[in-house]
């Protein structure tokens, strides 16, 4: 395969993997519901490989659950799932926060300073998808100062699985506004070195986020989000 059509493959592949998450996150495709490779590569006018690779990409975000000789269908996560992934979340970063405290740079609370400044702006601008990227560089910042990579492996490992909880956690109206204060406090523990209350606010934050999901109730799976 040439270099052009490499990525014109990755290029599809992402744009398929962008249109699937956007449809199941916004509602519009529901728990059950299946996702069809044939429909899916006539629309798109390319063949099924990489949608294969597209589908194996978001199952192992929690957004499909590929069932052999039948294909794709979109994934359900139950109030069971969600108490047990932010539980556990909330465990391994604060370890990750207590570690860290002590091994942070001043040069790494200015940047922990200004990423929540960024994501300050995204939450007053409402946008959901930015902000969890970003968000996203702000946890692996400390975990990676945590100096433990079989604790960031996990972590990562983790929170990929449930990428799509985490969207909806975040999506949840007033839930960006207080990641953002919840992260400020965080930095001030680090500032001071007090890694016992850096390593609680981690938890309480990780825990605050399973909290709202169960506290919106019904199906999660069909909580829809404003992209």
């Amino acid at each position: 395969m040439t270099k052009k059509a490499k990525e014109k493959h990755l290029t599809l592949r992402e744009k398929i993997l962008e249109n699937i998450r956007d449809a199941i996150i916004s509602g519009s495709m529901t728990a059950g519901s299946r996702v069809s490779e044939p429909e899916l590569a006539e629309r798109h006018g390319i063949s099924r490989t990489p949608i294969r690779e597209a589908f194996r990409q978001l199952e192992s975000e929690g957004y499909l659950t590929v069932i052999p000789r039948k294909g794709a269908v979109v994934a359900a996560f139950t109030a069971k799932d969600v108490e047990e992934f932010y539980a556990i979340k909330s465990i391994l970063e604060g370890y990750a926060a207590r570690r860290a405290c002590a091994k942070l740079t001043d040069r790494d609370i200015v940047r922990l300073e200004a990423i929540n400044e960024r994501l300050r702006t995204m939450a007053d601008q409402g946008d959901v998808k930015q902000f969890f990227r970003v968000h996203n560089d702000f946890h692996d910042l400390f975990i990676k100062a945590s100096d433990n990579d079989k604790l960031r492996d996990m972590i990562n490992g983790l929170v990929t699985r449930f990428q799509r909880l985490r969207l909806m956690s975040l999506s949840v109206p007033g839930r960006m506004a207080i990641s953002v204060q919840e992260h400020a406090k965080i930095i001030e523990a680090f500032s001071k070195r007090d890694c016992e209350t850096a390593e609680a606010l981690v938890r309480t934050n990780a825990e605050y986020g399973g909290k709202v999901l169960m506290d919106r109730g019904g199906n999660l799976t069909a909580m829809p989000i404003d992209l």
